[in-house]
């Protein structure tokens, strides 16, 4: 008296969306305007202009390149985009913010450029745990991303989901 095993979860024709697959590895380099300043609180435009003329950019040669400033003080708008310049040349893209704000917004980019055709119609389960910690912002952008195309949407692991969306 065998019972065949058959496994419902193969064939329940889910589609599992995994994030960590669109994480970004990029290298990321901080360019941070406070060694810069005088005496790394002010902005003094000559000496600034020339800091930066003097400053070694091939450092930044193909890399994503946060830029920052970690002192307590008031940058004007021009001195971002007199670094972006600089950068322009170099950086394989200039993000403004310290290295996590940078990984979020290049994750949430390639989130954004996402095929969505594989999706369409489909219900798809977003994996929810992995390896790599994925933040809450990655969860709302892919949301955002499949809700126009999907049947429905589903978070946690094909055997245990937990409803998100479902069209009606």
């Amino acid at each position: 008296m065998s019972e065949e095993i058959v496994n419902k979860v193969a064939q329940s024709q889910l589609v599992t969306l995994d994030l960590e697959s669109y994480y970004p590895t990029d290298e990321i380099a901080v360019f941070d305007l406070k060694p810069h300043l005088f005496m790394e609180l002010i902005l003094k435009e000559k000496e600034f202009r020339t800091a930066l003329q003097n400053n070694d950019w091939s450092v930044y040669q193909n890399k994503v390149v946060a830029v920052t400033c970690t002192a307590d003080a008031i940058i004007p708008m021009w001195a971002y985009m007199l670094v972006g310049s600089y950068l322009q040349p170099v950086a394989k893209d200039i993000i403004y913010g310290d290295e996590k704000t940078a990984r979020q917004q290049l994750f949430v980019q390639r989130i954004e450029a996402i095929d969505t055709e594989p999706f369409l119609e489909k219900r798809i389960v977003v994996k929810g745990c992995g390896d790599i910690p994925i933040g809450e912002f990655a969860y709302l952008a892919i949301t955002k991303k499949l809700m126009p195309v999907a049947k429905t949407i589903m978070y946690g692991e094909p055997c245990s989901t937990v409803p998100i969306y479902k069209k009606k």
